[in-house]
Formats: C-alpha cells, sequence, structure tokens
C-alpha cells in the first residue's frame, strides 16, 4: 500500500463530514466538533448511513464478481470494516484499489489500515474532489486507465452546492474511463423523510458544513450518457442483485450503478 507525501495536520477546531459519518456509523475516529454535529442529527441518520454503507459493499461485491478489478473511490470516508478493498479483494485477490479523501485523519488511518492482499495493490490520494484531474492523474500511476474501473462516489456529492459543479466534476471523472466501466453513486435526499430536512440542513449548516440534498430527478444527471443496472436509481435499501432482499424501510439516500459506454 502506498500514500502520497502530504502530512496535513488534523484541525480538531472544525467537523468534516467524513468524521461526522464515522460518528453515524459508530466509530471512534472523530472529535467532539464532528460529535455536535451527529448529535443534532434525526435520529433516522445513523440508520441511513449503515444502509448506505451495505450498498457500497453489495454493489462492489457485484462488480468484482463481474470481473471488475479496478476501483477509484472518491471520498473514502474513515476505514470501516470491510472495507471497499476488503470486499473486493476477498473475491479477486489481485485487484487494484484506489482511496482519495480530503480529511488528514483518513490519509492517517490509510497508512495503517488501507493494507492489501498480497496479490493486489491499494493506494491512497490525498486530494478533493474539486480536482478531479489531479485524482485522474495520480490515480492513473496505479490504475490502468485502457481496462474497465469502477467509480465509486459514496455519500459525498451531497457536500457540493451547486455552485461547485457537482455534475461536471462528475463527468469529469466519468469521462476518463474507458468503455466497460462503472459509476457507484450514492446521494443524500429527504424525498422519503420531507419531514427531517430542515433538522438535516441545520445540523450541518451549524457546523458550517455543505450540505445540498438532491431530490430524485436532481440526482439522475450524475447519470447521464451511462447505462443504468437494474434497479436503477432507488433508495438504498433497493438496490440489491442474488443476494436477499434488504428490510425496504424509508432511505435518506439514492442510489445507483451505470455502464460506462
Amino acid at each position: 500500500m502506498t500514500a502520497g507525501p502530504l502530512k496535513p495536520q488534523i484541525d480538531t477546531s472544525k467537523p468534516h463530514p467524513a468524521r461526522v459519518y464515522d460518528w453515524l456509523l459508530g466509530g471512534k475516529d472523530n472529535y467532539p466538533v464532528d460529535q455536535a454535529v451527529g448529535e443534532k442529527l434525526p435520529p433516522e441518520a445513523r440508520a441511513n448511513a449503515a444502509r448506505n454503507r451495505a450498498f457500497m459493499q453489495r454493489a462492489s461485491a457485484w462488480l468484482a464478481h463481474r470481473g471488475v478489478d479496478q476501483f477509484l473511490d472518491v471520498g473514502t470516508g474513515i476505514p470501516t470494516s470491510p472495507n471497499l478493498h476488503q470486499i473486493v479483494q476477498a473475491i479477486t485477490p489481485s485487484a487494484r484499489i484506489v482511496y482519495t479523501d480530503n480529511d488528514p485523519i483518513v490519509l492517517r488511518h490509510a497508512e495503517a489500515l488501507l493494507v492489501s492482499s498480497p496479490e493486489g495493490a491499494t493506494h491512497y490520494i490525498h486530494a478533493d474532489v474539486r480536482q478531479p484531474q489531479l485524482i485522474l492523474d495520480r490515480a492513473r500511476e496505479l490504475l490502468d486507465f485502457g481496462r474497465p474501473i469502477a467509480l465509486s462516489l459514496i455519500a459525498l456529492m451531497h457536500f457540493l452546492p451547486d455552485d461547485q459543479d457537482p455534475y461536471g466534476i462528475t463527468r469529469t471523472l466519468v469521462d476518463a474511463l474507458p468503455s466497460g466501466s462503472y459509476l457507484v453513486l450514492s446521494h443524500g435526499t429527504a424525498d422519503q423523510h420531507p419531514e427531517l430536512r430542515d433538522e438535516t440542513e441545520s445540523a450541518y449548516k451549524k457546523g458550517a458544513i455543505s450540505l445540498r440534498m438532491r431530490t430524485r430527478s436532481e440526482v439522475e444527471p450524475f447519470f447521464d450518457g451511462l447505462d443504468p443496472v437494474a434497479p436503477g436509481l432507488v433508495p438504498a435499501a433497493e438496490w440489491y442483485q442474488e443476494e436477499p432482499a434488504p428490510e425496504n424501510e424509508r432511505s435518506g439516500f439514492y442510489v445507483g450503478v451505470a455502464r460506462v459506454r
């Protein structure tokens, strides 16, 4: 496993989405400022985070079983077992995975925890999703962009407001992928929890974290020009393949997988 040379300092005075998400999942790698944001969120936020995580695990395993052995995971978050590489390399030990995040605490844990199988490889890039070309340039050091790659954008793009061009950033990343690649995306929404929108947005706003939950019609453009994998763009608990169906509960995420033509 390799990581970049940057050693940025962790700012414990400001909350960070990756650490708030860690708190929601019951992790310990967060600080009081992150906990303060999490505690202001509706109780349903914890279950939504768990359902979102379960979707990532199901989608990654399905892609690995279909022969995809290269993954670019942007917005990795703090390592929570099983991580994407553990799921994929249990199926394809030679798989190669590149992780990216902009939180220094993720960098610190990447060096210790994102350890590849002997046959495969992992790499960590400390970068912001708003630097898509930098991410692509660094990812090419490990991944072969002449073969299919799965691009994973899990619980990330709702932290980019419209004026930061989340659709354009996604398009830049997707356009660099060869035919046969896949986009795996989950995005926060209040469509099924309209009564919780104000409480959720207020909690993040008080923590100075931008949050732009989007409707289904607003999430659909992330998949423009791609071929959706059934069942398409659905609430998190409704995306599954051969597994037994998860319990169908209201979800705070839309999720989908789509193939690059």
